[in-house]
């Protein structure tokens, strides 16, 4: 009897890979716990699970921006923030950067476009390396879209998630002579959470959870850097979230019955792969853009290094190529996407990108990775709560160093703390009592000193910190992120 087909793999040079469709689901602010099949407390997902059980889950996948124009641009560069230089939501992907759609193309793919593109708001015409151009701007609506499909306008009557996956079908089925590259990128989940009709009120009954980390007490608080307690109190803070839009417990389920139009769009894509006879000559990747905080730490949204903001859904799933039910606990991030397409579609990575292929994982192989990562935000004058942070992301530890905030930094033992309640630098954490004046040199510059940092009186722990900030500095210098500053102490 032949071999498996994902064992062929394993042992000849991946020629088998190339000529394969390709499909990218990409769903905005999905949590990396959101599927039934995950143990979540609440949603029913039977086509995400089916992806799951019939594919290859990475349990510890990353983003190394938890922000949507940061994280999208990533996906299709392979490269860091700092790299390819979006650091907001605001500004458009640079048509000269290298990024996958325009190689497929090359390689004789059928590429399409459906969905948010979400980077440069302010116009939604069709970008280079697509055949098929279906978008929006900004945002978007969930009911009764505008889009822009190819160039021209059309108005469209429907709920967009349903609407996104007719027009995913029916490229598809233009397509079915291949090889071709569709990528689908819902407008769900993002805020504010409006679910199709056919599920709304689903969850009306359900008892909505609330994490360890949500109370809004001295002793969660204690030794956390005092803009997190502050930002409670803003619009991505769960006291007055989105200006009062919402309840936690109105957000919560909205959230929840918004994502299942998503479950069904997925579940058509398979069966449209199925009916055109294509299902085993299709790879399927469901991502999410960033992570999402449901009350975590009090707050909602994504941007932080918490948890639950950079962690993210990631699945591939591929019959007879990936095997069936396997779960990988690499650090895999979002930027890896692009070699990953790359290798299936038997072109060459990226020079200069951080990113690797993760193919090899899915096939079941053992391979050496990456044990960290750099994550990086950029402050925000529109999201002004939420400070810029450089951090590190290891096996073991959480490391978040803040920039032009004269507080503490966090450090946590996922390990030992999975939830973050426990910040090890806590006993460093500034009050109004520190002498600013006489702690430091008058003529050090204020840039010169790691103020929080600097005040750690316990070696082993000061060493801990040193080992991860030049770890952390380490990556970022090997990818031209660091600028010497041009002051000098005086």
């Amino acid at each position: 009897m032949a071999a498996p087909f994902f064992l062929q793999c394993r042992r000849q040079d991946r020629r088998e890979l190339t000529g394969r469709n390709i499909i990218l689901i990409l769903v905005d602010d999905m949590r990396f716990d959101a599927m039934s099949c995950l143990g979540h407390p609440v949603l029913d997902t039977p086509n995400f699970d089916r992806l799951v059980t019939g594919g290859t889950l990475f349990s510890n996948a990353f983003v190394s921006t938890s922000l949507c124009s940061p994280s999208r641009a990533s996906i299709l560069s392979g490269l860091y923030a700092h790299q390819h230089r979006i650091l907001d939501n605001n500004t458009d992907f640079d048509p000269s950067l290298m990024s996958f759609p325009p190689v497929l193309r090359e390689r004789g793919y059928r590429t399409g476009f459906i969905g948010k593109w979400h980077m440069g708001g302010s116009r939604d015409s069709p970008r280079p390396g697509f055949d098929r151009w279906v978008s929006f701007r900004g945002q978007g609506v969930y009911f009764n879209p505008r889009f822009n499909v190819d160039g021209s306008y059309v108005e469209r009557e429907g709920y967009v998630s349903d609407l996104l996956t007719d027009y995913a079908e029916e490229f598809i089925r233009e397509s079915s002579s291949g090889p071709f590259f569709l990528y689908l990128s819902h407008k769900a989940v993002h805020d504010d959470f409006q679910p199709a009709p056919r599920h709304r009120g689903k969850y009306r009954d359900i008892e909505v959870p609330y994490p360890p980390s949500y109370a809004n007490t001295r002793e969660n608080y204690r030794g956390k850097p005092r803009w997190l307690k502050m930002a409670r109190q803003s619009c991505i803070g769960v006291d007055h979230m989105y200006d009062n839009r919402y309840s936690f417990e109105q957000f919560y389920r909205d959230y929840c019955e918004c994502l299942l139009a998503v479950d069904d769009s997925v579940g058509r894509v398979l069966e449209v792969l199925e009916e055109e006879g294509l299902l085993s000559n299709t790879t399927v990747l469901l991502a999410g853009d960033n992570g999402f905080l449901c009350g975590e730490h009090g707050l909602i949204d994504k941007r932080n290094m918490y948890e639950p903001s950079i962690r993210i859904p990631l699945v591939i799933y591929s019959p007879e190529m990936v095997p069936q039910g396997r779960i990988r606990d690499e650090m895999v991030l979002n930027f890896d996407i692009c070699p990953t397409i790359l290798e299936l579609a038997g072109a060459e990575p990226f020079e200069g990108s951080p990113a690797r292929s993760f193919l090899d994982l899915a096939l079941g192989n053992d391979s050496s990775w990456r044990k960290e990562f750099l994550y990086e935000y950029f402050w925000e004058r529109n999201f002004p709560q939420n400070p810029s942070v450089l951090g590190l992301r290891t096996e073991n530890y959480s490391y978040m160093r803040y920039q032009g905030i004269y507080d503490v930094n966090e450090l946590y033992d996922i390990r030992s703390d999975p939830h973050q309640l426990h910040n090890l630098l806590s006993e460093y954490a500034l009050t109004t009592e520190v002498d600013f004046k006489n702690s430091f040199p008058a003529d050090s510059h204020p840039a010169s000193r790691d103020i929080p940092n600097s005040l750690i009186d316990d070696p082993e722990l000061m060493a801990l910190v040193c080992d991860l900030e030049s770890r952390m500095f380490r990556i970022l210098d090997g990818t031209g992120g660091r600028i010497e500053p041009t002051w000098s102490a005086r």
